[in-house]
C-alpha cells in the first residue's frame, strides 16, 4: 500500500493555521464592540389602532392633566421607571427629541409607573437631569393598566385625532422617533 507525501500536514502548518484564527479572532472581539456602540439601540414600534384611553395625571409640578387635553397635538405617553435602567437610559434621547419637535405641536409624558413625586425628584437631583417634557408620578400604575403593558420602558405615540397609532415596549433610539413619529408631526 503507497501513502502520498502530501497527505500528512507539517506541524508548523496547523500552528500557523491555529495563530490565524486566534488573530481573526481578537480582531473581530475588538471590532464588534465599536459597531455595535456606534448603532444606537432600539425597540421597534409596532403598528397600532385604537382610541387613546382616558387618563389623567398629575404632574410633577402639581397640574392635572388628561391626555384628552393634548387633542389636535401628537402625543408620546411613556411609562417608565427610575428603577429601570433602560428607561433611565432612554431620557436624554427623549429630551433631545422633544426639544426638536415641541414646536411641531409634540407633546411628551412620562408616566413614572409606582413612583410618587419625591422619588422622582430625588433620581432627577441624583442625576443632574433637566427634563422639560411633562413628568407624571404613576404610583397607581394608571397608564400601564390602561394600556395592558407589564414591562418597562413602554411607549405608545397618540396621533393629533387621539388614537394610538405606534407601540414601543423597550427603550427609543433617536433614530427610530425621527422615523416613526417625524412623520405623524409632519401631517
Amino acid at each position: 500500500m503507497q501513502t502520498s507525501s502530501n497527505s500528512k500536514q507539517p506541524p508548523w502548518v496547523w500552528l500557523l493555521a491555529g495563530v490565524g484564527l486566534i488573530v481573526l479572532g481578537v480582531a473581530a472581539w475588538l471590532t464588534l464592540p465599536k459597531m455595535v456602540a456606534q448603532e444606537e439601540a432600539s425597540a421597534i414600534p409596532v403598528e397600532v389602532n385604537f382610541p387613546a384611553p382616558d387618563l389623567h395625571f398629575t404632574t410633577l409640578d402639581g397640574d392635572t392633566i388628561a391626555l384628552s387635553d393634548y387633542r389636535g397635538q401628537v402625543v408620546l405617553l411613556n411609562n417608565w421607571a427610575t428603577w429601570c435602567p433602560p428607561c433611565r437610559d432612554e431620557m436624554p434621547t427623549l429630551e433631545a427629541y422633544y426639544q426638536a419637535h415641541a414646536d411641531q405641536g409634540f407633546v411628551l409624558i412620562a408616566a413614572a409607573a409606582h413612583e410618587y413625586p419625591f422619588e422622582i425628584k430625588d433620581f432627577l437631583e441624583k442625576e443632574n437631569l433637566q427634563l422639560s417634557f411633562i413628568i407624571a408620578p404613576d404610583p397607581q400604575e394608571a397608564a400601564m393598566q390602561a394600556f395592558h403593558q407589564t414591562r418597562l420602558p413602554a411607549s405608545y405615540v397618540i396621533d393629533r385625532d387621539g388614537t394610538v397609532r405606534l407601540m414601543w415596549v423597550g427603550a427609543i433610539s433617536r433614530r427610530y422617533l425621527e422615523k416613526y413619529v417625524t412623520p405623524l408631526l409632519e401631517k
